[in-house]
């Protein structure tokens, strides 16, 4: 059977404000009804966005890619575009559902990636669920799921009453909901959990220092592991390895000075840790596609 796919449009509306929170019930009543119409809770699906499940009560499965993975109160994980999943054998399962599209969010990537906890909840731990049989997932306390709850509550009254300034508040309490759950993630207790927060720590150490010139033996001290196995591990979660994602991070970062500021391309290529303005040039070309003083006359205009 072919998975449905479900269209963002549906759900953020043809003004395509993407953010949008909601409840998935699972016995609904007129009192109570599904939040959404395109509820696909029990259907298997993909999409073609982020989505933050949060189990406020009761427990059930979550079939994921084939998988069935035991879910109850307490447990939160993101759902990425693209992975096949569906929930079943819900008993009293509730869930508050954060659905957002982070690439058309005014979205602070940068500042979110120096977050240990971050890297690992939101980048690491989705692509390693399966291996490690939902061991590394965030579970709340009480007293954190009861706060986690209160912010949903409030972003799901904002997408329903749509009131001017509703998309203030939602990217506001999106980032807010982001930044609690990074933080409780650090302070998870399972071998899983640690093993990807350690790796967390060498993307946010790169993110917080990318001009400095970070050695694969370094990297490799921060996270406990041996080289080789940082390199399995980093590639496997990235797709790159660490070189190749702090030489990315990098020209990102050029890129940025090079729209915002007037600072020259010499300038530019020291301050984002080149020693070599015309080995800063030919790396630019490679992630960008062409070089940096074309670059900024399409982007910002100032003069190189």
């Amino acid at each position: 059977m072919k998975t449905l796919v479900a269209d963002g449009q549906d759900y953020f509306g043809m003004t395509g404000f993407p953010i949008l929170a909601g409840r998935s019930i699972t016995n609904p009543t007129t009192d109570d009804p599904p939040s959404h119409p395109h509820d696909l809770t029990e259907i298997e699906h993909s999409h073609d966005f982020c989505e933050l499940a949060i189990v406020s009560q009761g427990q059930g499965l979550q079939s994921l890619e084939g998988m069935d993975l035991p879910i109850t109160a307490g447990d939160v994980f993101l759902l990425q575009g693209r992975q096949r999943h569906f929930f079943h054998n819900r008993n009293d399962l509730i869930m508050y559902n954060v659905m957002y599209n982070p690439d058309l969010i005014m979205w602070p990537e940068n500042e979110l990636r120096c977050m240990p906890g971050y890297c690992a909840m939101f980048m690491l731990e989705p692509t390693y669920r399966k291996q490690h049989r939902f061991a590394s997932r965030l579970h709340l306390k009480r007293m954190q799921l009861a706060h986690v709850e209160a912010i949903c509550n409030e972003m799901e009254r904002e997408s329903k009453d749509k009131t001017p300034g509703h998309e203030i508040v939602l990217r506001a309490k999106l980032l807010e909901l982001i930044a609690y759950l990074s933080r409780a993630y650090m302070q998870g207790e399972s071998t899983e959990t640690r093993a990807l927060l350690r790796v967390g720590e060498v993307i946010g150490a790169m993110e917080n220092d990318f001009s400095n010139d970070w050695k694969l033996d370094e990297l490799a001290r921060i996270a406990h592991m041996s080289k080789s196995n940082l390199l399995t591990v980093f590639r496997k979660a990235t797709g790159q390895t660490p070189i190749d994602y702090l030489m990315r991070l990098r020209i990102q970062r050029a890129m940025e000075m090079l729209q915002q500021t007037d600072r020259t391309i010499t300038e530019i290529a020291f301050a984002v840790g080149f020693n070599d303005s015309n080995y800063f040039t030919r790396q630019f070309r490679k992630v960008a596609g062409l070089p940096p003083r074309q670059y900024r006359t399409q982007h910002q205009g100032f003069p190189a």
